[in-house]
């Protein structure tokens, strides 16, 4: 009759062992899945430049999307050396010989031109002006949160969208665009 407490006793050990085990393990897991949640999200488009209205410019810009921030990197090869302007404008259609089928300046939320910040207002599109060295190379980057690649908010989406390197530069006053010359080189955002 003792045998039987005996190995009562012994399941008993060996499923309070089991449950510990298992209650480690099932804990493991659970923090492998909140570092799984904590990884962030990086999504990256990169395209080629053409060169428009007769240059000779070329290059490729990248954009990365991370933690809700959308950094752009354009390196250019083929400009004048000097300032030159590049902003976003409205249609990823670079069809046109002058890049002018892209349209204007990316402007959703209706602001007046200026320069990137300007109290006085902006276009989302008014990235500035850069300088490229006596090769005529240059690269550019820019970071905002007022973008993202594919969300669904209309006044953030740069998918659909061109870039367009100017020859001159952006006054940052002159409406609707800065005064800042020819459409020299020119990209459409797609997905």
């Amino acid at each position: 009759m003792r045998i039987i407490p005996v190995v009562l006793l012994s399941i008993l050990i060996g499923l309070g062992y089991s449950c510990k085990q298992t209650k480690k393990e099932s804990e493991k897991e659970m923090k492998e899945v909140e570092n799984v949640e904590e990884e962030v999200k990086v999504e990256q488009v990169s395209f080629t430049m053409q060169a428009k209205s007769g240059s000779e410019v070329s290059g490729m810009v990248t954009f990365t999307e991370e933690a809700g921030t959308v950094s752009m990197k354009a390196e250019l090869k083929g400009l004048s050396p000097g300032e030159h302007a590049i902003h976003l404008h409205e249609k990823a259609d670079c069809s046109s010989d002058d890049g002018k089928s892209t349209g204007g300046h990316w402007n959703p939320t209706a602001q007046p031109h200026g320069k990137w910040g300007a109290a006085e207002g902006f276009h989302i599109g008014d990235i500035g002006n850069f300088t490229a060295d006596e090769e005529g190379s240059a690269t550019v980057e820019f970071s905002t949160d007022l973008w993202c690649l594919g969300c669904d908010d209309a006044n953030k989406n740069i998918l659909g969208k061109a870039v367009i390197v100017h020859q001159g530069v952006d006054d940052f006053t002159s409406q609707p665009s800065g005064a800042a010359g020819a459409r020299i080189s020119c990209t459409g955002i797609i997905e």
